[in-house]
């Protein structure tokens, strides 16, 4: 008898997955970045209001997508039944290639070099701390979904904790003016000589990126109770939850820092805590990293290795990383491959430029992916659908625009790392056509 995923997540596990893949470190460090490119309180909100309202117009999509084809593999699955196996093993090949070990790696030693200052030891042993981490996490995922899932909700509601630290410290400091900011006459001005149109694009794209990662649940569809229920659910609840904690957590900045001392900081959440609590709330943050990176390392390598399982029992990778263990029920292989492979990059130290060659191809994917649903709807029909789109298709062609946007900006902002990425991804033309010719003499 075949081994299958089982199904053991609720509501709460997926909904904390959400959260999980979304939250990493980029809300305690990057904000300044907005800031620094609009100017102005009501702008710098309004942007992170405004790409939340993106990253809930995409969970609805995934989420009628979700109840649609509730199957392992997520966006992968979409894209084969829509538009054939060639895009979907694309999109497997650049999560497995680079988005996904790429991320892990570059997460792993962010969590390293925070926990070493936090710990007050030698930086050396980051990248030590970083593999141990990753490997660590591999062995608890293989042991099966719901111990990924554990840790997944114990460290989601550290770092939900880690930054309602931070939103209370900056409500407490409403009323009272910011500390003066010593570095504001070397920042550039915030316009840039665009108009305001082209700069909130500008400050749009680096909070699209830091809103992605909700996709990451449907990865794990087949292993949810109930999955054309909850899934739905847990897509909106989540991304809810991660808007709410994004632009509280903007306007605590806000409070404790002003504009000019939000983008002057490289951490704000570290400066915002330090402005109540001294010391000791840079200690509190630096540890609210240290959980956040962690959970967020645990939920990349908890759902990702589905997308691989997936591929392989389509024929078009090796044949063992389809097999399921057949007493955890876990893609054994998979799980361990993508441990492996990120850990090797950690060492390497190419994940950074890695990611930025293919950091375009996550929206290439995500409106193509979106745009299946308009093959779903057509060739299903409605009938039995109870979770659909708002606004549909007005909602839907407005993500597939901002999608086609970041792709373009991220093109046009570096050419040379497009097509580096868009080079790995022809790469994968021969490897598809490889496994199609061994899936045909199978």
């Amino acid at each position: 008898m075949a081994v299958t995923y089982a199904r053991r997540l609720g509501l709460f596990s997926g909904t904390m997955s959400v959260v999980g893949g979304i939250i990493g470190a980029g809300i305690f460090l990057n904000p300044a970045i907005v800031a620094q490119r609009v100017g102005t309180p009501t702008a710098t909100i309004g942007v992170w209001v405004l790409g939340g309202a993106v990253a809930l117009i995409g969970a609805f999509v995934y989420g009628e997508l979700g109840q649609r084809r509730p199957k392992v593999g997520g966006g992968y699955a979409y894209l084969r039944e829509a538009f054939g196996p060639f895009p979907a093993f694309l999109y497997a090949w650049a999560l497995l290639l680079i988005i996904a070990p790429g991320a892990i790696a570059a997460v792993a030693v962010t969590f390293g070099n925070y926990g070493a200052a936090l710990l007050g030891v030698s930086p050396a042993v980051a990248r030590p701390a970083a593999v141990a981490a990753i490997l660590l996490l591999t062995l608890i995922n293989c042991l099966g979904v719901t111990f990924g899932a554990i840790t997944q909700n114990i460290f989601t509601l550290l770092k939900l904790a880690a930054i309602g630290a931070v939103v209370v410290a900056g409500l407490l400091t409403i009323g009272h003016p910011p500390p003066p900011c010593l570095d504001c006459a070397a920042l550039p001005s915030p316009s840039g000589g665009l108009p305001m149109v082209g700069v909130v694009g500008a400050a749009l794209v680096p909070v699209l990126f830091s809103y992605g990662g909700w996709q990451q649940t449907n990865f794990i569809a087949e292993e949810m109770i109930d999955a054309e229920r909850n899934l739905p659910k847990a897509l909106v609840l989540g991304v809810v939850i991660v808007v709410l904690v994004y632009v509280l957590a903007n306007a605590a900045y806000l409070g404790a820092l002003g504009v000019a001392g939000l983008a002057a900081s490289s951490a704000p959440a570290a400066d915002t805590m330090e402005a109540l609590l001294g010391t000791t709330g840079r200690a509190l943050i630096t540890a609210g990293i240290v959980f956040s990176t962690f959970g967020f390392l645990n939920l990349v390598i908890l759902v990702t290795p589905r997308v691989f399982q997936a591929m392989a029992a389509d024929g078009l990778f090796f044949d063992r990383f389809a097999r399921l263990h057949p007493r955890f029920r876990t893609p054994v292989a998979a799980i361990v491959f993508l441990g492996v492979w990120s850990s090797i990059l950690v060492y390497s130290g190419q994940y950074g430029a890695l990611l930025d060659y293919v950091v375009f191809a996550d929206w290439i994917f995500f409106g193509l992916t979106a745009l299946t649903l308009l093959v779903f709807r057509r060739r299903d029909g409605m009938a039995e659908v109870q979770f659909r789109v708002p606004g549909y298709p007005v909602t839907l062609w407005l993500f597939v625009g901002v999608a086609a946007y970041v792709v373009v900006g991220s093109i046009v902002s570096n050419p040379g790392n497009a097509l580096r990425g868009a080079g790995l991804l022809v790469l994968a033309v021969p490897v598809y056509l490889y496994w199609r010719g061994v899936a045909a003499r199978r």
